[in-house]
């Protein structure tokens, strides 16, 4: 292989790595646009994980609820010297990654994004350029990423780190422009917005710690960027010119600013922002993204499912929220819903992993009783969450898969599918381990459920083929 100085410097990079990483390395060098994003888009469905010291807080700060959930210290306005000894409350000996790992792959998640770096400048990692770090300020004083990089390789889930961008309430030299001129910004402690200086933070803090996060921790997977704010197009640019030479294989979502990155970022909606881009649905399974100690409205299992068949059915992917505590552990309901979410991707799994949407022609009509809506219980969530009955389709190697979202009647009444053209010659319900009563005509595919369908989740798969 003919080495040119580019391929060198990210052979550096990866140099310190184990054996195994060093050649996959090598081998991701010379990846296609397409080639780096194949198994993103296969995976359709990730885990996101929100830690910081926000969750020593969990939603109370000197015995009063918090205003602006995982943004608290902005909206509470709070000094840097008492908002930075929360971390003494961060000690999290109930932490294990291999059990984290375990349930996000068991509910079919592909890859997992955590928050290496929230709004608030605390590293959630051993960063050397910065000593606002969980392992030089708090009691636990270890590298949690390291042993969740450990447990990510071992079971095959892609690692991905997310980085707060523009927004650093710790740094000095970071201004905002929204929604109005410092409107995100820490301007308590830092009072004058034209004395802060965008690229002083940039080179001092920004460009350091995410060479860290990719030549620390092995192959990441994604670096999912978050508020770009007044990052110039030049940062934008030369930031992800760094992540290619260090790491050829890592993609980057468009928060990296300035219309650059390789897929678009919905967040807390059902839909994309530009189809015709590949995109990624980011949404809390509960109220807010952080851990909350008295958290309520927990989506049901069912509209969680839902949530994924509409993105997937869209060309999406889903990336699901969880906000663990300070001691290390997933609140017990988010445990229960990724549980009954791994029961049914183990029967309806191969419906969502490496499909792609399915045209049917007709389909908007039946879709009114999805459109996501606000709600009003859930924080800066506009999704629905309603469970009319609908009906949705992926496809993959040769077969449709029909969902029957929410399907509480005995028999499945397809309209919109003759106009697709597609008459079906075998069909069978995933998991259903025997056949099934159907029938097509010129009006319909109708489709008789078992009489003992579960209808604890009423979230049905039948895998469609023609004759042709």
């Amino acid at each position: 292989m003919k080495h040119t100085r580019r391929a060198v410097l990210k052979w550096t990079a990866a140099a310190a790595w184990p054996k195994s990483w060093q050649s996959l390395a090598l081998a991701q060098m010379q990846l296609t646009q397409a080639e780096r994003m194949q198994w993103w888009e296969d995976a359709r469905f990730g885990l996101f994980l929100h830690w910081g010291l926000y969750s020593v807080a969990a939603g109370v700060w000197k015995g009063k609820p918090i205003q602006g959930a995982e943004h608290f210290m902005l909206y509470e306005r709070i000094p840097l010297a008492q908002y930075a000894q929360l971390a003494n409350g961060f000690n999290p000996v109930k932490f294990d990654a291999t059990a984290w790992v375990r349930l996000a792959k068991d509910a079919g998640m592909r890859y997992l994004v955590i928050t290496a770096k929230h709004h608030e400048g605390f590293a959630m990692y051993d960063s050397p350029s910065s000593d606002y770090n969980v392992v030089k300020r708090t009691p636990y004083g270890r590298d949690p990423m390291k042993l969740l990089a450990a447990a990510c390789h071992e079971q095959g889930v892609k690692l991905c780190f997310y980085y707060s961008l523009g927004r650093d309430w710790q740094d000095p030299d970071v201004p905002t422009d929204w929604p109005t001129r410092g409107g995100r910004s820490n301007t308590w402690d830092y009072p004058d917005e034209d004395r802060k200086v965008f690229s002083r933070y940039f080179e001092r803090k920004v460009k350091p710690q995410v060479r860290e996060l990719l030549t620390q921790y092995g192959p990441v997977g994604v670096l999912w960027f978050d508020t770009p704010e007044l990052i110039s197009r030049e940062e934008s640019h030369e930031l992800l010119t760094m992540i290619r030479s260090l790491q050829p294989a890592c993609i980057v979502n468009s928060r990296i600013g300035n219309g650059l990155g390789d897929y678009e970022t919905s967040e807390q909606t059902l839909t994309p922002g530009k189809p015709a881009r590949p995109w990624e649905a980011c949404m809390t399974m509960s109220r807010h993204w952080g851990y909350f100690r008295n958290e309520i409205g927990y989506k049901s299992p069912e509209v969680l499912v839902r949530d994924l068949v509409e993105v997937v059915s869209r060309g999406g992917n889903l990336l699901l929220d969880i906000g663990p505590s300070p001691e290390g552990e997933f609140p017990a309901p988010a445990v229960e819903r990724l549980k009954a979410i791994a029961g049914w991707m183990k029967i309806n799994g191969e419906a969502i992993a490496g499909t792609k949407p399915w045209p049917a022609p007709g389909a908007e009509a039946a879709d009114s009783a999805a459109q996501p809506s606000v709600a009003g219980e859930a924080v800066n969530d506009q999704t629905s969450h309603t469970t009319e009955p609908a009906i949705r389709f992926t496809t993959r190697e040769g077969s449709v898969y029909l969902f029957a979202l929410s399907w509480r009647s005995p028999q499945v009444v397809v309209e919109m599918l003759p106009q697709t053209r597609l008459r079906v010659q075998r069909l069978e319900m995933l998991g259903a381990g025997k056949a099934v009563s159907w029938h097509q005509d010129a009006e319909a595919l109708r489709i008789q459920l078992p009489p003992d369908a579960d209808r604890g989740l009423p979230v049905y798969v039948f895998r469609l083929q023609s004759g042709d």
